[in-house]
Parts: C-alpha cells; structure tokens; sequence
C-alpha cells in the first residue's frame, strides 16, 4: 500500500455528541457489513459497561476502505474522566473529525479534545452533527466553533478547516445546507480531501505502542502505529521501555485493521496502524525497533490524576459471601494490572492491606471498580479526595469548567447550589427554552453536585465538567449537610421498624434485608447521625385488640449506584464494592469505638 492511499483519523468529541453512531453510518454505508446483517447500533461500544451507560470508554479501531482509500478510524472517548485515552490514541492519527451538536454546541470536553488535537498538528475536520435537530442553530456553533479554534491558538492551516453538517442518525452529510440529505459520503470526501496522508519515512523499523490487548491465547496484544520503515512478521526487534530499558524480542504476528476486525499480515508499511502479537510483556509507550537501529521515540505523556481513593480488603462482617478474589495481594495484582493499560491511573501502596488509586475523576475510579466487581473482586474505599499541590509557595486545588444545561425555570436553583460549592458564573446564554451556564469550580465542590442538579431541575438538567487549571485553594462548602442512619445491630430489615422510623428520613435498604451493625442504612433527615435497630418488631400479647392493625405503608427504598455512593460518603465512611452488591458503611462499625472517637476528636 502507498503511502497516498492511506488515511488515519480520530473522530473526538465531547459526550453524547454522536461519535460512535456516526460511525455506524460509515460502516453501513461503505459495506463493512452484509446487507442482511443484523448490526446492534453503537456498534463499537462492545464493552458491556459502555452499552450500559450509553458512552465510550475504550478507544476503538476500525477501518473502511472510500475511493481506494484505506481510511483507519479511531473512535474516542467522550467524557473528560478518560481523556487519558484521548491523548495517547491521537498519536496514531494524521487527522481528527470533531463533532459539535447542533444545539448544544461547544462543551468542556470538546475544549480538551480539541486542544489536545491541536497540539499534536493534526488537521481538523469539523462536522456539526444532529443538525436535523429541532433546537438546531448551525450558524451560532459555526461561530462558536471558530472562537475555540482561535482561543485555542490554532494556526492559519488549521483554522481553513471544512464544514460539514450531519446527522450520524439518520446517515447523511452536506456541505451545503441546501444539498441533497442522502448519504454520509460528503463527510468521507472531506476527510480523503483534507486529512494528509502519513508521511513515508524510509528506513530501519520503528513503532509505538499506544494501547493494549489481551487474548487468552496470543497473550498480551500492542497496539500502535509505524512511525518508520516497514515492520515483519518474524523479524528480530528491540523493545524500548518509557524507562530506556531494551529487551530482545520478535513480533510472532502482526494484524492490520480491515472493517471492525482484524486480518493477519506479513508486513505493515510505515504510516499504518497494526496489532503486534508475540511481545511478552509490552507496555503502553514502549518502541518497537530495528534490532540492528534501536531508536526510542518520544514517550507518551498524559495530564496528572485529580482525584484519589483509599482501596482496602473488604473487613465488614459481609465480607467474602460472594467474592472470589477479596485479599491484598489479589488487589494489589489486579491494580498494578490496571496502570499497564491505563496510563491515566497511579496506584501506591499503603501499608500491607491498602492502596491509594488516583485517577481523572470520580467515573474514571468507578468504572474500574465497576470493573473489577463484575469480575468478582471485592473491597471497600474511602471517598475520594482531590490532590493538592504546592505552587510558588501557595497551596492549590483543581478547578473545572462545569457546564450545565437546564431550563429557565431551573435556572435560578443551580447557580444557587453551584455558589454553595464555591462556583463562579462565567458564562450565561440563552438558547430557546433552555438555559446554558458555565461556572468554574473546584473539582472539591464538584463531588456529589451532579446530583443535586439533577434533582433540583426535576431530572432535566444536562452536567458535564472537565478539568481546567490549578489556583488557590478557596472555599467549597459542604458536601453533606444531612447525617445518616447507621444500623445499631445486625439482622434482617423489619417492616414494623422501617415504618416507625420513616419520619426519621428515607432508606437504602427494603423489608427483609440484611444489614449488619455500623451499615449506613439512610439518609437522617437533619444534621448528625442517628442509630437505628432496624430488627426492632412489634411486641405481641395473647390480649386481643379492640381495632383492627395499623396497616404499614413503607416507601421504597432509594438505591443509590456506585458513583453516587462514591460521592455520598463522608471522611469517617466507607463504600463496600462487591459482586452482591453496593453497601455505605461507617469505618468503625461500633457505636461506642465512634463515640469515643468523636469525644477525642473534640478535647484534641
């Protein structure tokens, strides 16, 4: 394959602005599937947990072939807590397709995104998708999208960008609006017109790997780019790691991407993305090199972690009825196996039965623990903090760039709150029925929000954030201002004893289930905690009564999910992370050790 026949782009965008589906409509309309398939939407999204959600987590690959053009497509993730993605996947492309909704225009993420893209020189391709919205304003994004080009200090070749209008949908593009709506082959052209070929570099073999893989049979898969020469299939190689360290090895099999899958090949020139198998041990950022020319390329670098959580072995008296793996060292493996694919997440250790995890943000941390539950871990974590530093002299916290999208007559109560949280108003538009407002906030104060904006807008406020910049530590307010239930002993759930005490606040556990004592059963409807005997019954008499029984009516319990947990608890809490389920708990289970906790914590 000549270098000219050849196209890599990455398609980025901020979350829920229509990647994956866009994708879908290349696939089906250059003919990666039969006709009579029967093709899932958000095909792509093949983890169980992105299906779930509805976004993507994992960076993708796959490629169609336009005009005899080979085009490698990389799909990104859409949310800033895995950016880390973003930065090490867009080193594999010459290219990047941005989305915008046609509605909401520029977010937080497309900011980071489109930044990060810039960065690395990649020539832009801008498509404002779901134009056939109702609310659409294609002329406002336009603009919009040119001011975050020029913010951004995009250069003259970049800012000569091509427009397009889309509909991932519905399968169509146009360069004018005017044009007839019927295929997605506009947006093709665009990206074989205006997206450079990879340049031909001869010379001895030289790839980087960007991300990983793991088959049962193959072992560990790198995956990445040629950046120089031609790499074979059973040619003696150099491993470089990001440490310098070289090791001797030879690629068993190479495969190159063809549709969604892959196909095994001899050879792969240089420009093309490709699957490396037989490397024992590869990790992401390593170089792949001539064994007779061993030149390392420059490593990957990602922005820090935010946010950290204290992992510990689960000691509640829960612990170990559902789990398999429950000790440190099956944590400490399975963690340390986490920061070879995610180079976003650190983990330490911390004394013999606990490690602190840092990450991007609080889904970054839940989707790995989410993880490791489904594969049947176990543990307990503490709330997550975010990390400080120290600059010139002066403590400082993150700040993020908060975005929320709600109507008017939520308006008033989000600013409300997000001014509790120490956020500050910098932006406020209005866009039809919907208000959009832009704060900036310290990341503190972005720890259980989402929440709360949800529910003061009656479910209808759209929230997203993204990292910004470190400054000065100020105020964040609370984060909880009601106490909890916690369960004075253990046993099951009684329904006379949840029907006394639901003016005391409202419940995460129903009839009949277990609780043990020190399990956070509630949330107190005023300030402090509250010790609750949830066996307590009814005490029966052999003396008849005169009326008939009160007949109990128990609201429904509130189930809270794991980044809502995560968010809820509090410094002297816990969350409890198992296959059977998601329990809060207090860190000392017994009322007295927490008593006297709080009686030396006051003299001291």
């Amino acid at each position: 394959m000549s270098g000219q026949a050849l196209r890599n782009v990455a398609i980025i965008a901020h979350v829920d602005h229509g990647k994956t589906t866009l994708v879908d409509a290349i696939l089906k309309q250059t003919r990666v599937f039969r006709d009579s398939a029967q093709v899932r939407e958000c095909f792509l999204d093949s983890n169980e947990l992105e299906r779930e959600r509805g976004i993507t987590i994992l960076a993708k690959n796959a490629s169609v072939q336009y005009r005899n053009v080979k085009i490698n497509i990389i799909d990104t993730p859409g949310h800033g807590d895995f950016g880390g993605q973003v930065e090490r996947v867009l080193k594999m492309a010459d290219g990047a397709l941005l989305l915008v909704d046609a509605a909401e225009g520029p977010m937080p993420q497309t900011r980071f995104v489109l930044q990060k893209a810039l960065a690395t020189g990649l020539a832009p391709v801008v498509a404002i998708n779901k134009a056939d919205k109702p609310a659409a304003r294609p002329d406002e994004v336009h603009e919009e999208v040119f001011d975050l080009f020029v913010a951004l200090g995009a250069s003259n070749e970049q800012l000569d960008f091509p427009l397009l209008l889309a509909s991932g949908r519905n399968g169509w593009a146009v360069r004018d609006p005017a044009d007839e709506r019927v295929s997605i082959a506009p947006l093709l052209d665009a990206i074989v017109e205006h997206v450079p070929a990879p340049p031909r570099i001869e010379g001895p073999a030289q790839m980087q790997v960007v991300t990983l893989d793991y088959n049962d049979y193959a072992g560990r898969i790198g995956i990445g780019r040629v950046y120089r020469g031609t790499l074979r299939a059973g040619t003696p190689c150099v491993v470089i790691g990001n440490n310098g360290n070289r090791r001797a090895a030879v690629v068993r099999q190479l495969l190159s991407f063809e549709g969604v899958g892959r196909a095994e090949t001899d050879r792969v020139p240089c420009g093309d993305l490709c699957a490396a198998i037989g490397l024992e041990q590869v990790e992401i950022g390593d170089t792949i090199a001539d064994a007779d020319v061993p030149e390392a390329l420059p490593p990957i670098l990602v922005d820090e972690p935010t946010l950290t959580m204290e992992f510990r072995v689960n000691d509640s008296p829960f612990g170990g009825r559902s789990s398999r793996f429950s000790s440190s060292r099956h944590l400490r493996e399975r963690l340390f196996r986490e920061t070879e694919r995610d180079v976003a997440l650190r983990v330490e250790t911390l004394g013999t039965e606990a490690f602190v995890v840092s990450g991007r943000g609080v889904l970054h941390l839940a989707i790995l623990l989410e993880t490791m539950r489904r594969e049947g871990y176990e543990m307990q974590v503490s709330q997550p903090r975010v990390i400080f530093k120290t600059i010139d002299g002066q403590r400082c916290e993150p700040i993020e760039i908060l975005s929320v999208q709600t109507p008017d007559t939520g308006a008033g109560r989000v600013i409300e709150l997000t001014g509790q949280r120490g956020g500050e108003l910098t932006r406020m538009e209005q866009h039809g029925a919907l208000r959009f407002l832009e704060f900036h906030i310290p990341t503190r104060g972005m720890i259980g929000l989402r929440t709360q904006l949800v529910s003061a807008t009656g479910g209808e406020a759209v929230v997203s954030h993204l990292f910004s910049h470190y400054a000065p530590e100020r105020s964040a307010g609370p984060r909880r201002v009601n106490g909890v239930l916690v369960s004075l002993a253990a046993g099951a759930a009684n329904a006379y004893a949840l029907d006394a005490l639901q003016s005391r606040g409202k419940f995460f556990v129903d009839v009949g289930e277990p609780v043990y004592e020190g399990m956070i059963v509630g949330e107190h409807c005023k300030e402090g905690d509250l010790a609750v005997n949830l066996q307590k019954g009814k005490q029966l008499t052999n003396v008849r009564a005169a009326g008939a029984d009160r007949k109990l009516k128990i609201a429904p319990p509130v189930r809270p999910s794991l980044e809502e947990a995560l968010e809820y608890v509090a410094d002297d809490e816990r969350v409890e992370v198992a296959p059977d389920g998601i329990r809060m708990r207090k860190t000392f289970l017994k009322e007295s050790d927490r008593r006297r906790l709080r009686r030396q914590t006051s003299q001291g």
